[in-house]
């Protein structure tokens, strides 16, 4: 078990899972030479050649269609696109051809590859470079979305997506780049150093319990997972209050089962995401929520969100518009309170 970053962890597994097949191959902008915008390529073009990890032109629509198409003919193709945002040049491609083939092909061709992009707020990108756009692509029939919060699922769904046979939309919180956890098997100082990690791969359509609880569930993912567990961990430590956090990693297909479970044992819930608020993930929770656990509930489903505004520049308005800790917090105590949670447990 190491200690590395989600970053380090996102590197290893393509390394990997390159080395484990050589039908993987990687395609994006600056990818090869500059070692990508995020430095998860770094070292990639020295160790496979460029005839596996190729630096395409500023032309996402294009790129990604060729991506499409060599992963029909039987190549797993890793696509990066350098921020989500970039990604609307291509989703006519992803939208209409990748999420669709298999169907209208009957079943007679697969298009297994991964479009892999960073999304989300607080970087001070403004508001064209600092969209989430994950409601938009778990929308679409055809399209695997997932989201992991941690460097162990990031590996873990990296490797699950690399092997789909379906296309994958694979969202990298841009603020969870740095942040560390532990992922078995990998680490080291050096490339040499690593040992083989076990083929521990996370299937694409299971929720994650990050932490078990009796008196409220938090239902979140990405980076508003980490948020979550934190404040979860606070209050039962400073409040008493025993809080259940899921991390629901992926977006399509969704584990409702999980959900529902969680909340029917806990009978309140809170949602918290890094979008905004109006016909986002978020209200898709809540309606699983509704229909699945709508007679255990004591309180009405709160939610927490982006503010509906574009992602202002200057820093203290950037970060006031962003959902925070303080707004979950306020939420949970409200839901608490109006289920009569105090009144239960005086003692």
């Amino acid at each position: 078990m190491a200690v590395i970053t989600y970053r380090q962890a996102l590197h290893d597994t393509l390394a990997e899972e390159m080395r484990r097949d050589p039908s993987v191959v990687l395609l994006g902008e600056e990818i090869g030479l500059f070692e990508g915008s995020y430095k998860i390529t770094a070292g990639l073009l020295k160790e496979f050649g460029p005839d596996r990890v190729m630096d395409t032109p500023i032309a996402e629509e294009g790129f990604v269609g060729a991506a499409i198409g060599a992963a029909m003919l039987g190549l797993r193709t890793v696509v990066e696109i350098m921020t989500v945002n970039f990604s609307l040049l291509a989703i006519d491609q992803m939208v209409n051809h990748a999420a669709k083939i298999h169907y209208m092909f009957g079943g007679q061709s697969r298009v297994p590859m991964v479009l892999r992009t960073p999304e989300g707020g607080g970087q001070q990108l403004a508001a064209t470079h600092s969209q989430n756009f994950s409601a938009w692509y778990a929308y679409v029939p055809g399209l695997k979305v997932v989201a992991p919060a941690t460097p162990a699922d990031a590996r873990g769904l990296l490797k699950a997506s690399i092997r789909d046979d379906d296309p994958v939309v694979f969202l990298e919180n841009l603020a969870l780049y740095n942040t560390k956890g532990e992922v078995p098997g990998l680490g080291g100082n050096s490339t040499s150093e690593r040992q083989p990690p076990p083929d521990d791969v996370v299937p694409i359509g299971t929720a994650a319990v990050m932490k078990q609880g009796s008196d409220l569930t938090l239902l979140a993912y990405s980076r508003m997972s980490v948020v979550a567990l934190e404040v979860a961990r606070r209050l039962e430590q400073e409040q008493g209050i025993s809080i259940e956090v899921i991390d629901v990693r992926s977006l399509r297909p969704l584990d409702r089962p999980t959900l529902i479970e969680s909340v029917k044992k806990t009978s309140r819930c809170v949602v918290i995401e890094e979008d905004w608020y109006s016909y986002g993930v978020g209200a898709e929770l809540v309606a699983t929520i509704q229909e699945g656990a709508f007679d255990y509930l004591d309180a009405p489903i709160k939610r927490v969100a982006q503010a509906e505004v574009p992602l202002p520049y200057a820093k203290v308005m950037e970060q006031a518009a962003l959902p925070k800790a303080q707004n979950l917090v306020e939420s949970i105590k409200a839901t608490l309170d109006a289920s009569g949670y105090r009144a239960r447990t005086t003692r």
